[in-house]
């Protein structure tokens, strides 16, 4: 059976109506099911979840109306098109109907290509909504990972910044600025999502760095300082098997690279430095700078913007610099 066979249920208490219906509909390749008054339809249809059901309308105990009623109470079964099948030809009876939730009407006795045709049109625009409503749900099921892992994200992302006290709050402040930069730099879709991803997480490999260096009070010694220049290599050891945040790994990497090639790990030059990790640079040297800490008074903006200024085209992308100045006029 074709996985795309449609399931049709055929609902009438007259043995005779549903055999002509079943010779009518089985060159079509349905998949036929029966039904002989109303209490069983409305248990075949729960079980069977059909794609089209052709209702009489005129059975003992439950008239087809009642029957359709009771349907379009069941959510699963809201959806499906229900063709009357009825000898009923009057406006009132098609009302009753169509306010029963009924989708058409076949008139008895019925054309059997006509029968077909109209089949055929329901079970492919069924088949399309259908076709709709997965599409639908895998975007949201999507939506709903992404959503989870973001919120990972900024768990880790808050885990780092409790770490080290003196940083609290950095991630997020950085992040917010970076994105404005990244804006005013004409950056846009999902480059901007890889941006958030990198910032919340540029000192993820601080992880690697022992505590007793991380949280030194006093000056790291050279073998100290080697270490903590480690921290890039061990972000991206850490990401890069993630492959959904792959993209997001450029800042992580290389936020400490330096414009004049001075910087690490790998002392990447100029435009080598992807545009992230620049834009990122020089947010994360103004946020430290104009941030308290137990060793300095925090620097005034104008102190910081200027140190900025002067750095142009050593530690910083001169254009960054300039397109930072200008957001932060």
């Amino acid at each position: 059976m074709n996985r795309n066979t449609s399931t049709i249920l055929i609902v009438d208490d007259d043995a005779a109506n549903r055999e002509t219906l079943l010779s009518i509909l089985e060159p079509e390749e349905y998949l036929l099911e029966t039904a002989e008054n109303g209490w069983q339809a409305i248990e075949r249809a729960k079980a069977l979840q059909p794609d089209v059901i052709l209702l009489d309308v005129m059975m003992p105990g439950m008239d087809g109306f009642q029957v359709c009623r009771s349907i379009r109470e069941h959510d699963q079964l809201a959806e499906v098109p229900i063709l009357f099948l009825t000898a009923l030809d009057d406006h009132q009876s098609m009302l009753n109907g169509i306010n029963a939730g009924g989708d058409d009407f076949i008139t008895k006795p019925f054309d059997r290509h006509e029968l077909r045709a109209r089949l055929r049109t329901i079970t492919r625009l069924n088949r399309f909504r259908k076709l709709l409503e997965e599409r639908k749900k895998l975007e949201e099921a999507h939506r709903d990972l992404l959503n989870a892992y973001d919120q990972t994200i900024e768990g880790w992302s808050r885990a780092l910044d409790l770490r080290d006290k003196e940083t609290e709050g950095h991630s997020r402040r950085v992040t917010q600025l970076t994105l404005e930069l990244a804006k005013a730099a004409g950056l846009q879709g999902e480059a901007l999502t890889h941006i958030r991803r990198g910032a919340l997480l540029h000192d993820i490999g601080k992880l690697g760095v022992p505590d007793a260096v991380l949280l030194k009070p006093a000056s790291l010694d050279d073998e100290e300082w080697e270490l903590m220049r480690h921290h890039p290599q061990m972000a991206y050891d850490m990401l890069y098997p993630i492959e959904y945040l792959r993209p997001a790994i450029e800042i992580p990497y290389c936020h400490h690279e330096k414009w004049d090639g001075t910087g690490y790990p790998r002392r990447l030059k100029g435009e080598e430095i992807p545009l992230s990790a620049r834009l990122f640079a020089v947010v994360d040297v103004w946020d430290a700078l104009t941030s308290e800490r137990p060793y300095r008074p925090a620097w005034s903006p104008e102190k910081a913007l200027a140190h900025i200024r002067e750095q142009a085209g050593k530690h910083f992308d001169p254009q960054v610099v300039e397109l930072f100045l200008k957001i932060m006029g």
